[in-house]
């Protein structure tokens, strides 16, 4: 099997606000397509509790909402001992918090340190990686409301998340080339009431992630029953 030719790209758990059966998802997606690349593009945590915005009293404090996360993040390292993540609004909140105050950016722990996991997984700024068909494809968290026009601008696949409700691949070609961009939802549990603003949305969180399989993109839906729950099956 050629490097890279099975990527899975998580984005926006939101942990531990996350949807219940995510990790589920992610174990079978794992199992079915044995992927050789693990990308999550951010907001891997909410850190609802110390956010810029308005935070809903009812839920975690800041250490209780940590240790909870702590625990997630420990069973998302056992899915995933490596894995290569994007940096976020919500993954920096420490750090945002920090340069608020005027703290040093040296006085605070790395993620590792402060999550508690190992070296093999690496937090970059936004990533390029060269595809098993040679084409090249940029990972951000959420660069741009339009992912098309965005590789359209890089003259290279996109892919983002960011948007919870928009799950979506489109194409375009130049003379050259043809590119593509994809936008991979979220898995994020749209009735916790840590996302309480978003209760007069328009449109609805959609669940699920995405894959690249020889360079071609694939939508991974996660679909749903009346109630809210996986259905256990791989789309």
């Amino acid at each position: 099997m050629s490097k890279n030719s099975r990527v899975l790209v998580i984005s926006d758990l939101h942990i531990p606000y996350h949807h219940q059966d995510a990790f589920d998802f992610l174990k079978a997606l794992k199992k079915k397509y044995k992927p050789d690349l693990v990308i999550n593009i951010g907001d891997e945590l909410d850190q609802h509790a110390i956010s810029m915005h308005d935070s809903n009293p009812d839920l975690p404090s800041a250490g209780d909402e940590l240790r909870l996360s702590r625990q997630y993040i420990y069973e998302l390292e056992k899915i995933f001992p490596r894995m290569i993540l994007v940096h976020s609004n919500h993954s920096s909140l420490v750090y945002r918090r920090a340069l608020k105050y005027g703290l040093p950016k040296d006085y605070l722990k790395s993620y590792n340190e402060y999550l508690g996991v190992g070296p093999s997984w690496e937090w970059v700024d936004d990533l390029t990686v060269t595809l098993s068909d040679g084409t090249r494809c940029f990972f951000t968290h959420g660069m741009s409301a339009d992912v098309l026009k965005l590789a359209m601008q890089m003259g290279k696949h996109c892919v983002q998340g960011h948007y919870h409700s928009k799950f979506s691949i489109g194409y375009f070609s130049n003379p050259d080339a043809l590119h593509w961009g994809m936008q991979v939802g979220c898995l994020t549990s749209q009735k916790s009431m840590a996302f309480d603003y978003a209760k007069n949305f328009k449109n609805r969180f959609i669940i699920g992630c995405g894959m690249i399989i020889d360079g071609q993109p694939k939508l991974m839906p996660m679909v749903l029953n009346e109630d809210g729950r996986w259905t256990k099956k791989i789309v």
